[in-house]
């Protein structure tokens, strides 16, 4: 094979053309690049010009634009670092941080402390349908579990308004206590 034939057969042959590939080698890439950021920040953006009294081009408002500015900036998510061997509180200290406000005074249809009347028909249901509300939430009252409180420590507040209102269900333990006093009761 002649030196003619790989010359004929190459990509490029002479400097100026391996001067102007090396060239767009480097300068498509970087247009290509700049295309891509454009194409993604070129999106629907609030307006942040205003019209008059706070009033922007399309009728936002400067409360708009920093409600839509917070809700895209907000937190995905949250790390929380408890202390595993805290004591668990009792449910009369967690009705009293958490659900006196309601319950004492019969907010919104919550059933009052110590009304059996109001209480009687929810304790008909059980325990765990009682919890299920608390944890979960119904009617008015919003969901309590993933809170400051464990749900163990939930279910205790439930036992105590509840047994206060006439139930007599056992107060729940966790389940490394409950397993350990069955281990030593056989």
């Amino acid at each position: 094979m002649s030196t003619s034939d790989n010359q004929e057969h190459a990509l490029v042959s002479t400097p100026k053309q391996f001067l102007g590939l090396s060239i767009a080698m480097y300068i498509v890439p970087i247009f290509v690049i700049i295309g891509l950021v454009y194409f993604v920040t070129n999106g629907a953006k609030p307006s942040t010009q205003t019209q008059g009294a706070g009033v922007g081009i399309a009728g936002t408002t400067h409360a708009d634009v920093e409600r839509d500015t917070l809700r895209n900036i907000q937190k995905v998510g949250t790390v929380e670092i408890k202390d595993a061997n805290k004591p668990l509180r009792t449910g009369e200290e967690v009705f009293k941080m958490q659900c006196t406000t309601c319950h004492t005074a019969g907010v919104a249809g919550a059933p009052k402390f110590g009304d059996a009347a109001a209480w009687g028909p929810r304790i008909a249901t059980g325990y765990e349908a009682l919890l299920n509300s608390a944890l979960h939430g119904k009617n008015a009252m919003g969901a309590q579990g993933g809170g400051e409180f464990e749900d163990i420590e939930i279910g205790r507040a439930v036992v105590y308004m509840a047994n206060n209102g006439g139930a007599s269900f056992p107060i729940p333990e966790p389940a490394v206590a409950a397993s350990a006093a069955a281990s030593a009761a056989q």
